[in-house]
């Protein structure tokens, strides 16, 4: 548990919880994104995406998930459900003719640009909840965690790269360590019995 300045005042083990704050945190930023984007405003992932996409047209849905963070799975479903409502595209990728990439459609376009000052507005009020001394680190902080989970995966791949390599470096080691043992015994030679001489009779 890691204790914040505050954290003698407040009793139980739940005040120096970083995951349950977190939560906690999340859920009052998604209640303020909710009431300023409106019931026909996007989700705020379905926002994300949008933005993702508008910052840089034809991305495929693996650009998509390093861009916003969103799991794979998560984001294939968010991304044919943004495409039946007719606020994506998706068309053959130029770079990789295996995938498909996606575009803003026009709907999707006005989508957004009615959405972003509400999205602004609703980034001010959880801001102004901080004192203005605290803003600028508060983003900082964010950023670095935003940045460990974004690194989280290749990390994850290389540790297990790194294990599986160890793990058949030991196994050679023991297969040669048993050759050398077997090699360096003595093997007890083996006595020929000597064939009895028979004696010619007289």
């Amino acid at each position: 548990m890691v204790k914040s300045g505050k954290s003698s005042k407040r009793l139980g083990t739940l005040a120096e919880s970083p995951s349950h704050l977190m939560h906690r945190v999340l859920q009052l930023a998604l209640d303020i994104y909710s009431e300023e984007a409106g019931a026909d405003g996007p989700t705020q992932r379905q926002f994300a995406v949008m933005e993702a996409v508008a910052a840089k047209s034809g991305l495929t849905q693996t650009d998509l998930v390093r861009a916003t963070g969103i799991d794979r799975s998560t984001l294939a479903d968010l991304v044919s459900r943004m495409t039946t409502k007719g606020l994506l595209e998706r068309e053959r990728s130029a770079v990789d003719a295996r995938a498909k990439a996606v575009r803003l459609s026009q709907e999707g376009q006005a989508l957004l640009e009615t959405a972003r000052p509400r999205v602004e507005a609703a980034d001010k009020r959880i801001m102004a909840l901080l004192p203005k001394g605290k803003r600028d680190g508060f983003l900082e902080l964010l950023a670095d965690l935003a940045n460990a989970a974004d690194e989280a995966p290749d990390l994850a791949k290389a540790e297990a790269k790194a294990l599986k390599k160890a793990a058949k470096e030991a196994k050679r080691a023991e297969k040669l360590a048993r050759k050398a043992a077997e090699g360096g015994a003595k093997k007890t030679p083996k006595i020929k019995k000597a064939k009895p001489v028979l004696e010619p009779a007289e």
